[in-house]
């Protein structure tokens, strides 16, 4: 089992910028590939990002791509989401998930935290 705790949600106008926590509760992170999903309300639940167990390799949404960035550091069991140039259409929750490889993170992943609002104002 694998609890993933979110942090860093929040509040900002639209250019600005936000940096979403995850942090992992087991040694074995690093064996985890990891993703960032969100859910707007109304809307079905989307893939934002994941990042190999290595970090060695990253995936991007369309609509994200150039202004998110993920990365991890296994040593503290935590991967982020840096986002610039945010969007009003950006607003929603956004979801830390975890899974064994970056198909299955993508696809189906096999935990998730409980999710981080934000908010960004036009």
């Amino acid at each position: 089992q694998v609890q993933l705790v979110e942090s860093g949600g929040g509040l900002v106008q639209a250019g600005g910028s936000l940096r979403l926590s995850c942090a992992a509760s087991r040694r074995t992170f690093s064996t985890y590939a990891m993703g960032w999903f969100r859910q707007a309300p109304g809307k079905e639940r989307e893939f934002v990002a994941a990042i190999t167990w290595s970090g060695g390799s990253t995936y991007y949404a369309d609509s994200v791509k150039g202004r998110f960035t993920i990365s991890r550091d296994n040593a503290k069991n935590t991967v982020y989401l840096e986002m610039n140039s945010l969007k009003p259409e950006d607003t929603a929750v956004y979801y830390c998930a975890a899974g064994g490889s970056i198909g299955i993170v993508q696809a189906n992943p096999a935990y998730w935290g409980q999710g981080t609002q934000v908010t960004v104002s036009s």
